[in-house]
């Protein structure tokens, strides 16, 4: 969340004067001196939009959505300044901790505001709107209104394919409103972009991986080829399993997978349909989501267990002032920004979540994933205010996965009582199909959502055809369709949060390779010599203390170096994910003899 909660005032809008304003060519000193200064002022005012913004995600009203706008707006105008300066001070030779700080700065926002009086104000009204929008969006469906959460649920549970449809596009036409103000947005952002000398957002986004812009987007065409096959195989599978359900009027046995069947909103998971895709003659013996409702789980005890995940391996427990300011499930009395999110509102040991907390497995799951910004975020914080941040975004994300990776095994839950007995080998393929469902089919998801505004920041794609171009790419990289034809003002990419949210989504599809080679390098380090797939690094301390050196680095070195410090590594390595999966894409490869995949 820093990223997008810095705060400003007047004083600090005032132009910082280097030496290369008079026309002599500024000193190592003098870089230096503006870099101090305008860390120093961006820390200075964190907390302003900090706590505008919880309290806009927490209580949705006209007033909360202006005075968050207000605070990004001086936000966004400051650190374009700051930006737009630093940029005058390329070529300087300063030492490596001010060259990085320098570099950091002009990359800081997400979506630069143009240096022009009022853009700034213009754009954070824009995001402040579109995220208000979506997050409110309600639809009728046989006489109820529907919210995300309701919508979820049917897509979860009903295997009626007309219901599906109906809630599917029921949730995708709250989106229709979002467009004009998501046009808008991106030409301004765009406008930012270019006057810090980015060809675009896109190439913008794309920089901040200590790599080249072009350099990184061939990197993450590398890694889909590496697991590419396996998602082809999974997505194989799947579709037969759902024409033996449906038939072929509703899901052919060839070509693509309609998205509405598959359990999920944006089909970017597929656990919700297990129960229609479980591997025959097998069956799991057990249900994370009756385990905890059995044991008496409420959303309280579901976040203090995974911060006794954390404190196992060593961490400090969170503050008092964690379980005093978190919103831990969904308020009756106002509207509120469900997405769950993790927050550090002070940059030093106010950290909280914010989550409509369900009591079951994927929730489970998400509670350890959303702590994990809450430790990686306190493990910086005597970093300088520029390297308060993740060693890129990718890894803040994969932090918590890793520990859900073990979160999730049936040897962690059998160490914290919800089962007793772990089940034997003969459930391993089970157990891999419900992580393959949600890890392997996000991968594609994952890459496609940032192709796209990609090619919508670049003009490659112009708004009447927003549309299509996004289910080009769900086709090609997916291999889904919408479950019938689109109305012409339809804007889908605005029903997936982190479009209006205005979030990156890289990031995602890196966190689910960095997981899997972060919990191969810490089973390593255990000396774990069983099937990856059951290792928990829970009570591994000595394991804690290298992870937690990882952390406390934030930003301050390239990502290939402090990924070394954990793994001994400093490429990103999908082999991982084939390591982990190998046993369920072997019995994959034999389901679908005779099945002819792609499509």
């Amino acid at each position: 969340m820093k990223s997008q909660l810095l705060a400003a005032t007047a004083v600090a809008l005032l132009a910082f004067a280097p030496a290369a304003a008079q026309g002599a060519k500024p000193t190592p000193a003098e870089a230096k001196a503006f870099v101090d200064k305008a860390e120093a002022d961006l820390a200075a005012f964190n907390q302003y939009v900090a706590k505008s913004s919880w309290v806009r995600a927490t209580y949705i009203t006209e007033d909360t959505q202006w005075l968050e706008a207000k605070a990004t707006g001086e936000q966004n105008e400051l650190v374009t300044r700051y930006a737009m300066e630093a940029a005058k001070y390329d070529g300087v030779a300063v030492d490596p901790v001010t060259a990085r700080k320098l570099k950091l700065l002009k990359l800081y926002l997400v979506s630069p505001a143009p240096n022009r009086p009022g853009a700034a104000a213009e754009l954070a009204t824009l995001t402040t709107r579109m995220d208000s929008t979506y997050s409110s969006g309600k639809f009728q469906y046989k006489g109820k209104t529907l919210t995300l959460n309701d919508a979820e649920d049917i897509l979860a549970e009903s295997r009626d394919p007309a219901e599906l449809k109906a809630v599917w596009e029921g949730w995708h036409s709250i989106a229709k409103p979002i467009k004009p103000d998501y046009v808008k947005f991106a030409a301004l952002s765009n406008e930012g972009a270019r006057g810090l000398g980015f060809k675009d957002t896109g190439a913008l986004w794309r920089s901040n991986y200590d790599m080249d812009a072009d350099a990184f987007a061939a990197e993450t065409d590398r890694l889909w080829k590496q697991v590419e096959p396996f998602y082809r195989n999974l997505h194989c599978y799947v579709r037969g399993q759902l024409n033996d359900k449906y038939g072929d009027a509703v899901q052919k046995r060839t070509g693509p997978i309609r998205a509405d069947l598959l359990g999920n909103m944006w089909a970017q998971q597929w656990g919700n349909v297990y129960d229609v895709v479980q591997p025959k003659g097998t069956t799991s013996s057990y249900s994370l989501d009756k385990l905890l409702t059995a044991k008496g789980y409420d959303p309280l005890k579901m976040v203090k267990t995974g911060e006794n995940f954390y404190s196992s391996i060593g961490m400090t427990p969170l503050p008092e002032t964690f379980w005093k300011r978190s919103m831990i499930t969904r308020p009756q009395d106002r509207e509120v920004v469900c997405h769950a999110s993790a927050w550090d509102l002070d940059d030093r040991d106010d950290i909280r979540i914010k989550m409509c907390t369900k009591v079951n497995g994927e929730d489970f799951y998400t509670v350890h994933h959303e702590l994990g910004h809450n430790y990686y975020q306190r493990a910086y914080k005597d970093q300088p205010f520029l390297f308060k941040n993740g060693a890129n975004d990718g890894f803040h994300e994969a932090i918590g996965d890793f520990v859900g990776l073990s979160a999730l095994t049936p040897t962690y839950l059998q160490q914290i009582g919800l089962l007793d007995k772990a089940p034997g080998a003969d459930e391993d393929i089970p157990f891999l199909m419900k992580m393959a469902l949600d890890k392997i089919a996000f991968l594609p998801f994952g890459l496609m959502v940032d192709r796209w505004r990609w090619e919508v920041f670049s003009g490659e794609v112009n708004p009447e055809h927003y549309n299509e171009a996004w289910w080009k790419l769900r086709l090609k990289y997916q291999g889904l369709v919408p479950p019938g034809d689109r109305p012409a003002d339809a804007f889908d990419p605005g029903a997936k949060y982190h479009v209006p949210g205005n979030t990156p989504y890289t990031r995602y599809f890196l966190a689910h390779i960095y997981q899997f080679q972060f919990h191969r390098a810490a089973c390593r380090q255990i000396g774990w010599k069983g099937p990856l797939h059951r290792c928990s690094v829970y009570g591994e301390k000595e394991m804690g203390k290298k992870f937690n050196a990882m952390l406390e680095m934030g930003a301050s070195k390239p990502w290939p170096e402090e990924m070394a410090v954990f793994t001994g590594e400093k490429t990103t390595d999908a082999s991982a994910v084939a390591d982990y999966f190998q046993p369920l894409n072997a019995w994959l490869t034999v389901q679908n003899k005779g099945e002819n995949c792609g499509w």
